[in-house]
C-alpha cells in the first residue's frame, strides 16, 4: 500500500516536465500534441460560452459610446477633445482607446477569472498541470488564449464604437502592419496581464483586484483622451507611463486616427514588447510557484 507520502507528492512530481511517466523522454511532438490539446479545449470553452462573453466585452463599451457620442451630441451637449485635436469629434477620439480597453478587459478576465479557481480549494488546475508538457508551456497557452479571445474582443467592439456616434467618425487604417502589430502584442501584453493578476489574487479577492488594478488602469490608460493632452498634468503624464493600456492606446491610435495627437508607433511598440515580456515572465513564474504550492 502508498504510504501517505507518496500520495501527497507535487504535480511536478508525479508529472515531470521532461519526462514520460515511464522515464523516457517526452518527444517534441508529444508535447506539441498535448499542447495544442489544451489549446483546443480552451477554445471549444470559448465557444460554447461565446454569447455571454461578448455581452460583459461590450457592455461598458456600448454604454460609454451611446452617452458620450449619441446622448450628447443630440442633445447639444457636445464633448470635444480641447488642444491639438480642433475639427475631429470626441468619437473619433474614443474609437481607439474603447477597441484597446474592450481587449485588454475580455484578455484579462480570461485568464484571470478562471486561474483564480483553478488554483483554489479544487485545485482545477492540476487537470491541465499533469499533461506531458513543461508548466511553463502550459501558462504560455494560458496567455495565447487570452489573447485569442481579447483579439475577438476587438473585432467585436469595433463596429459598435464606429456606427454608434451620433457624429462622424473618421478612421482610417494607416498602417496595416502596424495596425496588425499592435492587436497582437497588445493582445498578449493584456494575457500576460491576466496571468499575473490570476497568480496573485485570491478567489475572494476579485473583487478588491478589479477595483484596485483594471478600473485605475482602464481611466489612466488614456481611453478617453490621448497621452499628449496629459502635457496640461505633467506629473499623471510621467506617472501612466507603467501602464500597458497607455501603449495599446496610443498605438491603435497611430494606426486607425493618424490625424490626433500620438506617441511615436516605434515608442509604443517598443513599450508593449518590453511589458509583454516582463508580464509574460512575472507570469509564468508566479504559475509554477502557486502550482507547485
Amino acid at each position: 500500500m502508498a504510504s501517505p507520502t507518496s500520495a501527497s507528492t507535487s504535480p511536478r512530481s508525479r508529472r515531470s516536465s521532461s519526462s514520460s511517466p515511464d522515464g523516457s523522454s517526452v518527444t517534441d511532438g508529444t508535447t506539441l500534441r498535448a499542447l495544442w490539446g489544451m489549446v483546443l479545449r480552451d477554445l471549444t470553452v470559448l465557444r460554447r460560452n461565446f454569447l455571454p462573453l461578448m455581452v460583459r466585452t461590450v457592455m461598458n463599451p456600448l454604454l460609454f459610446v451611446f452617452v458620450f457620442t449619441y446622448v450628447f451630441p443630440t442633445i447639444g451637449t457636445g464633448v470635444g477633445v480641447g488642444r491639438g485635436g480642433e475639427g475631429l469629434g470626441y468619437a473619433t477620439v474614443v474609437v481607439p482607446g474603447l477597441v484597446a480597453v474592450g481587449m485588454v478587459f475580455t484578455a484579462i478576465s480570461a485568464v484571470a477569472l478562471p486561474l483564480t479557481m483553478e488554483l483554489g480549494a479544487t485545485r482545477e488546475i492540476e487537470d491541465r498541470v499533469l499533461a506531458p508538457v513543461a508548466l511553463e508551456l502550459v501558462a504560455l497557452e494560458k496567455i495565447v488564449v487570452a489573447a485569442v479571445q481579447g483579439i475577438v474582443a476587438g473585432l467585436v467592439v469595433f463596429p459598435l464604437v464606429y456606427f454608434i456616434p451620433a457624429t462622424p467618425v473618421h478612421v482610417h487604417v494607416a498602417s496595416w502592419p502596424l495596425l496588425i502589430l499592435v492587436v497582437l502584442l497588445a493582445s498578449l501584453a493584456a494575457g500576460a496581464l491576466g496571468l499575473v493578476l490570476g497568480t496573485s489574487v485570491r478567489p475572494q479577492q476579485i473583487g478588491l483586484m478589479f477595483a484596485v488594478v483594471v478600473v485605475p488602469i482602464t481611466f489612466l490608460g488614456c481611453v478617453y483622451y490621448p497621452w499628449a493632452l496629459l502635457a496640461a498634468i505633467p506629473w499623471l503624464q510621467h506617472l501612466v507611463l507603467i501602464n500597458p493600456l497607455v501603449y495599446m492606446s496610443e498605438g491603435l491610435r497611430a494606426a486607425l486616427t493618424p490625424d490626433l495627437p500620438h506617441m511615436p508607433p516605434g515608442a509604443s511598440l517598443g513599450a508593449l514588447v518590453a511589458q509583454t515580456v516582463a508580464l509574460g515572465w512575472l507570469g509564468v513564474r508566479g504559475f509554477v510557484r502557486r502550482t507547485l504550492t
